[in-house]
């Protein structure tokens, strides 16, 4: 039996382990109601992102009709998406 390493060329497969450790992601989906710049103000408070970025994943909501904004387990894309909620934005989570 072998006892080879997971590893094929020069980068290493992920074990199973790391792999389902993050398999949802939070979508924030466009709406109507809310402003792009208050979009791009709860990506900074909630989620720390810089003012770039957060002003990236806000047009990428505003022209694609959606961006995954978080990456996580099922109990922490839960509670984003209910921040989301809270913070009036319209959120739903996947399995990716």
């Amino acid at each position: 039996m072998s006892t080879a390493s997971p590893e094929v060329g020069s980068e290493t497969v992920p074990d199973e382990i790391t792999f389902l450790s993050k398999p949802w992601v939070t979508v924030v989906w466009n709406d109507p109601v809310n402003l792009m710049s208050y979009v791009s103000f709860v990506f900074q408070k909630y989620f720390g992102y810089s003012k770039a970025e957060a002003e990236k994943l806000m047009m990428q909501v505003h022209e694609e009709g959606r961006s995954v904004v978080s990456t996580g387990t099922r109990e922490e894309m839960e509670r984003d998406v209910q921040a989301m909620h809270e913070y009036g934005l319209w959120a739903t989570m996947e399995k990716q």
